[in-house]
């Protein structure tokens, strides 16, 4: 075997205290990101809205449309902001083709009231196998009319149709004419009942269209508006214009694009209420409370002390506990015989003393093995009159010198 010495610990306290702590911050990460994961994200993913810059994405118009100094916000709640005096917001809406009626109905309920825009989707297409935020190949598709909840109203159809190179729709919104290039040779295109026709295709049916008794409008083709639409000058002017005429029309003051539509919303859960105010004072407070745990853990660190014993088993225990009771009974002065005749005995038979003496003739035989001034009879005599504690402990310690002193012990 080898005579190396032999390891202190079968455990460095240091490393199980670095993993205790990359084990708690790891969890309450991971716990962190799950919550608040959809929140965070950036959202470049190839999809259809505002924070995608693929081609079907809208983040191109987003970008636009704040670089001419609008306000724009990404909304990730289905409840809009409650904002002072008279602030409005034209509310975009990006639904995908898998978005069912009753969650677009949740999410114009609580823009309460406000003017919404409804962007029908056209593109469907997968993320590209390669490039991360670009979109695969994709194919134009109509939704369904059924996309709108009955609450908004129903659209009768909505079909692809041809038109010729170079094409232009034109409408009045907010004002003003507008003028949208048809891109391509096909065009999305809807028609409804309860929508008035607002920009309409060369062929007939609606672009651009608006409910007849309150502010929601559709667009039916979103290539108007969407990163597509960024590909000349003329059809991004064109998009930007359309925006900033649709708001003018609802006499909105900013622009919001939702995001709860397309899964980038923060949904309601306990544990996303446990990393936002007010509840992450609480869940700070826990994670302290947990801390500290750790911490008088770590202090210990070792198995529990075991409670010793009230009176300990050894001659010096016995010793030192008979000492205390006479202590504690205050009396010291009376032991004084007692230790005056353990004295004398002890000497007078480690000595070798006669036979047959007394106690003051064992005395005065002692007396003469002493070469010093103090005699062993005299404090003999005195010891028993010591008046305090402090002459008993002085006397009683000249008589232990003079035993040692004789016998040469300790």
């Amino acid at each position: 075997m080898s005579g190396g010495a032999a390891s202190d610990g079968g455990f460095n306290p240091r490393l199980i205290a670095g993993v205790v702590v990359i084990g708690v911050i790891a969890f309450i990460a991971l716990w962190a990101l799950i919550a608040l994961g959809p929140q965070l994200s950036s959202g470049n993913d190839g999809g259809g809205h505002a924070l995608s810059k693929a081609a079907p994405g809208y983040a191109g118009i987003v970008d636009l449309l704040e670089r001419s100094d609008a306000v724009v916000d990404l909304r990730r709640s289905e409840e809009a902001p409650q904002y002072e005096d008279e602030w409005r917001e034209l509310l975009v809406l990006t639904p995908s083709h898998q978005t069912k009626p009753d969650d677009l109905a949740r999410v114009i309920k609580g823009n309460r009231g406000g003017p919404v825009l409804i962007v029908l989707p056209k593109w469907q297409a997968g993320r590209h196998p390669d490039k991360a935020g670009w979109s695969g190949q994709g194919f134009p598709s109509a939704p369904s009319p059924k996309l709108l909840p009955p609450t908004i109203g129903a659209i009768d159809k909505i079909v692809s149709e041809p038109h010729a190179r170079g094409a232009t729709a034109t409408g009045f919104v907010g004002g003003r004419n507008v003028a949208l290039p048809l891109s391509g040779l096909r065009a999305q295109v809807m028609t409804s009942g309860d929508f008035a026709t607002m920009i309409g295709f060369p062929h007939g049916g609606a672009l651009l269209a608006k409910r007849t008794h309150d502010e929601i409008y559709i667009l039916s083709d979103p290539d108007f508006v969407n990163n597509l639409a960024f590909a000349s000058r003329d059809r991004a002017r064109a998009a930007a214009m359309l925006i900033d005429a649709v708001a003018e029309d609802a006499d909105a003051d900013g622009i919001a694009f939702d995001l709860t539509l397309n899964g980038f919303g923060s949904q309601r859960s306990l544990l996303r209420f446990a990393f936002v105010p007010p509840f992450i004072g609480i869940t700070l407070c826990l994670i302290a409370a947990g801390l500290l745990a750790l911490w008088q853990a770590w202090m210990r660190f070792g198995p529990a002390l075991k409670p010793a014993r009230a009176i300990a088993v050894s001659k010096a225990a016995l010793i030192a506990n008979s000492a205390d009771l006479i202590k504690q009974a205050r009396r010291e002065l009376d032991g004084a015989d007692a230790y005056v005749r353990s004295q004398r005995s002890a000497i007078a038979r480690r000595l070798h003393a006669p036979a047959g003496l007394d106690d003051a003739a064992t005395d005065r035989w002692i007396d003469k093995h002493l070469r010093g001034d103090e005699t062993f009879s005299a404090l003999a005599r005195r010891l028993p009159l010591a008046r305090n504690t402090h002459e008993f402990l002085a006397d009683a310690q000249a008589l232990h010198d003079i035993r040692k002193d004789l016998l040469r012990d300790s």
